[in-house]
């Protein structure tokens, strides 16, 4: 399970350092893909064949599943990290997520998820003034 934040910072070349915490379980490789909230997400490759697998059994006759479809697999990229657990983010991810030199790095249970410190704190402070009615919601159908 991916927990924790972490401050990274993306190299002139579009690598970034993955947190060393997690580096035996993104050793055989990641994918790294857009993430809901102008985000990235970072997948061991197990979790996003698993992910995958749940995407390819949907029906493309269906608007909704085409356009999940397109918004995780079309942009999609695959990296093993190097040595240094090092994994390069394409310049059209870096463009999505508005990502300069800094990023941050935050364990999301299944995944990683790579943001633009900025765009994190606003949707941070967004999910705070938000937190008791969500709360109230999931306590309702028995998650909290």
């Amino acid at each position: 399970m991916f927990l924790g934040r972490f401050q990274h910072t993306i190299d002139d070349r579009g690598r970034l350092t993955l947190p060393a915490k997690y580096s035996s379980n993104l050793a055989a490789g990641v994918v790294v893909t857009r993430g809901i909230d102008r985000c990235l997400y970072i997948y061991p490759k197990t979790e996003w064949q698993r992910l995958a697998q749940k995407i390819g059994q949907l029906s493309l006759t269906d608007k909704d599943a085409r356009a999940l479809l397109r918004f995780f697999v079309y942009e999609a990229s695959d990296s093993i990290p190097d040595k240094e657990g090092r994994v390069l983010i394409p310049t059209y991810l870096r463009e999505y997520a508005h990502l300069g030199s800094d990023a941050i790095v935050t364990g999301s249970h299944d995944h990683l998820e790579v943001w633009n410190p900025e765009v994190l704190e606003g949707h941070s402070a967004l999910v705070q003034q938000d937190m008791e009615a969500a709360a109230e919601k999931l306590g309702k159908v028995g998650m909290l």
